[in-house]
């Protein structure tokens, strides 16, 4: 009979523990059961926007580790579209770019995500412009949210002067029907901008950024 009281008043505090351990875990962790699915733009020998020998696609998807480790630490369950340097493109296909951007969002569209980032640098012809921009497209009414709290805190913290833009013409985005967003961190033809995405540091300053607009976009009203 000892035995049974005893087994029964460690396997309580045992239930104690789990309880009090899950809700520690809710309180410690703001995105604690969010699914993000993170995309690093092009990929392969899709290279992106390209300076000299720097490549988009490299900066992309190196942005995006850092905000995939930033997010599963505050308990995010996180996917990428891509790990390495690849595109999703069926091989042999005629139009290898709309190959790839149709599985990217078939991906994104067949998961359980409750937001999506898709990593993206900008380009022009002229140096001058620079400074990180969040483009949306209106198909989800989430989008909006998304793109102004991120953008307002890329202001704060990037210090860009850039607002917010609905863009509706770009074939991957309008064929996603999950929240998220397009955030062209800089310009690879800027040189500051390009030094500064080069930068580890500077990497993991976007990682953070956009880790903590992800949590403000889930909490704010």
């Amino acid at each position: 009979m000892l035995k049974y009281k005893l087994y029964v008043f460690f396997s309580f505090l045992t239930l104690l523990c789990l309880i009090s351990f899950s809700q520690a875990k809710t309180v410690k962790e703001p995105l604690y059961q969010k699914t993000i699915f993170l995309d690093a733009g092009h990929g392969g020998p899709d290279s992106g926007a390209l300076y000299r020998n720097i490549y988009e696609k490299d900066i992309n998807l190196s942005i995006v580790k850092k905000l995939e480790q930033a997010l599963k630490k505050k308990g995010a369950q996180v996917f990428l579209t891509r790990d390495g340097d690849y595109d999703l493109s069926v091989p042999y296909t005629v139009n290898r770019k709309r190959s790839d951007l149709s599985r990217r969002s078939n991906m994104i569209n067949r998961s359980q995500c409750d937001l999506y980032i898709s990593i993206h640098l900008n380009a022009d012809t002229s140096t001058t412009y620079h400074g990180a921009q969040v483009f949306y497209d209106s198909k989800v009414k989430q989008n909006k949210k998304i793109a102004e709290i991120i953008q307002s805190d890329l202001k704060q913290y990037l210090y860009t002067t850039r607002d917010a833009k609905q863009k509706n013409d770009m074939y991957l985005f309008h064929r996603l029907e999950k929240p998220g967003v397009l955030v062209e961190i800089g310009y690879i033809t800027n040189p500051n901008d390009r030094y500064l995405l080069l930068q580890n540091e500077y990497q993991e300053k976007v990682a953070n950024i956009l880790t903590n607009s992800i949590i403000r976009y889930f909490y704010k009203k």
